[in-house]
């Protein structure tokens, strides 16, 4: 990837591969050739015309009066004397070319005389099937589009080191067609949700980036200062009490789909920047948004693999509705063989130490109980499954349930171990509100994650909020499913990375 090499004496040459690249773009130039053209015009794709057409010519069959005109990259070039067969890449696919020199204009032989696999070219012909039946374009007309300087990777089908692919993302989706479709996958997956939300009334939003007062989750947030108001901002860690403001000003269903901001590990499922679906709907509970949840994943992975049930490394995940539902109290029962009913609190802080938990400090029954549930339930939670309510301590935003003390309507759901997603019957009691919040703002001397009084949003909901459903969604957990990719950094173009 250097422009340079170290010579033993410690000098520096260009690398040869790029010297005989920049020799030929010169010799383009003292051609008369420009090697870097304003425009092209193409009527075809190169794999939408290979797909078209493999099906409707026989082999040794030619559409001789048929004209097409492809552009894209430069992957493969066989000379055969005056001829040559090489195959031309873009975003659709690619397609096989044939031409024989004696057919072109001088000034097309020369240009593909010069030609360098990576460069960009643009080639008019009409298509044929070859005898070995690969459909092709016999190439009456050639243009150079974009000299390139850099080579190619040797593994023009695909980088085996990941660290390259994700920090040249461009190398990687050049040379491996998987990707390209995994990051065509993600596109398709978000527009295919804004039409789910859109045709149930939701109202797409947005909300900044920047914040005085970050919430909305137990997070450490990134900091920057604006020179111009002299004060400091917030990355965004989560749109939800900017989007509850709306619902208090009327907007009775609305979503975002955008980046969230976290100052956290970097882990297979977690990435410090990355995308948040949250939707927020008056007059519903949680109950109902666990339904509408179900209903928007397997429209989903109906619409993108074709089925409910997908194959998620090597093992079966069935997004079919109705999924499980299970409570925090029966995952500590079930799986970790405690009863959160009839256990002290002693018992409870031995158990999580037997299960693996290193964490300092005194901390709450209701952390205690979500400690041991994700040592001892989420292992077990492949198939969809709405983990349901949570302990009060921990979701400070959340509704009292109705008929448990001690807990609130919260559920998370769950998919092959992972947690995909978070939603509550929000919190419209403007007292009780307050006081959580100011419980939040004690625990910040000792807990960098507990969220800040906002006395703009008490404000808000002090105005009154109508009963309201919230539910997040996490964008590369379901993308990460949907295409059947172990990491996040295999669906985020440009993942976090540290510097060389």
């Amino acid at each position: 990837m250097s422009d340079v090499i170290s010579t033993p004496e410690g000098l520096e040459k260009e690398n040869p591969l790029r010297a005989e690249k920049r020799r030929k773009l010169a010799e383009l130039r003292t051609a008369g050739i420009d090697p870097y053209p304003h425009t092209f015009d193409r009527n075809a794709h190169a794999g939408d015309l290979k797909r078209t057409y493999d099906s409707k010519l026989e082999v040794g069959q030619s559409l001789e009066d048929s004209s097409f005109t492809v552009a894209g990259r430069l992957m493969t070039k066989r000379p055969m004397g005056k001829a040559a067969f090489f195959n031309v890449q873009d975003q659709s696919g690619n397609i096989q070319c044939y031409l024989k020199l004696e057919e072109l204009p001088a000034e097309d032989q020369k240009a593909f005389e010069l030609l360098d696999l990576g460069d960009i070219v643009g080639v008019t012909g009409f298509i044929f099937k070859t005898r070995k039946g690969e459909t092709s374009l016999h190439c009456r007309g050639f243009k150079i589009l974009c000299k390139s300087l850099e080579p190619l990777p040797e593994k023009y089908h695909g980088i085996a080191d990941v660290e390259i692919k994700y920090r040249h993302r461009h190398l990687d989706l050049i040379t491996d067609e998987e990707s390209r479709a995994v990051f065509m996958k993600r596109s398709k997956i978000i527009s295919t949700i804004r039409s789910f939300l859109n045709s149930r009334g939701f109202l797409e939003v947005e909300t900044p980036t920047l914040q005085p007062i970050y919430g909305g989750a137990a997070a450490a947030p990134f900091q920057t200062h604006h020179n111009a108001l002299d004060m400091t901002l917030f990355m965004k860690i989560s749109p939800e009490l900017y989007l509850k403001r709306l619902i208090v000003g009327g907007f009775e269903k609305v979503y975002e789909i955008g980046k969230n901001f976290r100052n956290e590990g970097i882990d297979r499922t977690h990435n410090p920047e990355f995308t948040m679906l949250e939707w927020y709907e008056a007059y519903t509970d949680y109950h109902y948004q666990m339904k509408q949840f179900e209903e928007l994943v397997e429209h989903l992975a109906i619409s993108i693999t074709g089925s409910p049930k997908i194959t998620y490394q090597g093992k079966e995940v069935d997004f079919t509705a109705p999924w499980r539902r299970l409570t925090v109290h029966d995952g500590v029962k079930q799986y970790a063989g405690i009863d959160p009913a009839t256990a002290t609190d002693a018992e409870l802080e031995a158990k999580a130490r037997e299960l693996g938990s290193d964490k300092k400090g005194k901390r709450s029954r209701g952390e205690l109980l979500m400690e041991i549930f994700e040592f001892a339930a989420e292992p077990q939670l492949w198939q969809p499954t709405h983990v349901m309510d949570h302990p009060m301590e921990i979701s400070p935003l959340t509704k009292k349930h109705r008929t448990h003390k001690g807990l609130v309507e919260r559920f998370e759901p769950f998919a092959a171990c992972m947690e995909i997603g978070n939603s509550y019957s929000e919190l419209n009691d403007p007292e009780d509100q307050l006081a959580r919040l100011q419980e939040q703002e004690a625990k910040r001397v000792v807990d960098d994650e507990a969220q800040p009084m906002d006395a703009d949003f008490i404000a808000a909901i002090d105005m009154g909020m109508p009963p309201t459903g919230g539910v997040g969604l996490g964008i590369e957990r379901i993308v990460m499913l949907l295409t059947d990719r172990p990491s996040i950094r295999d669906i985020i173009l440009f993942p976090t990375m540290k510097l060389k």
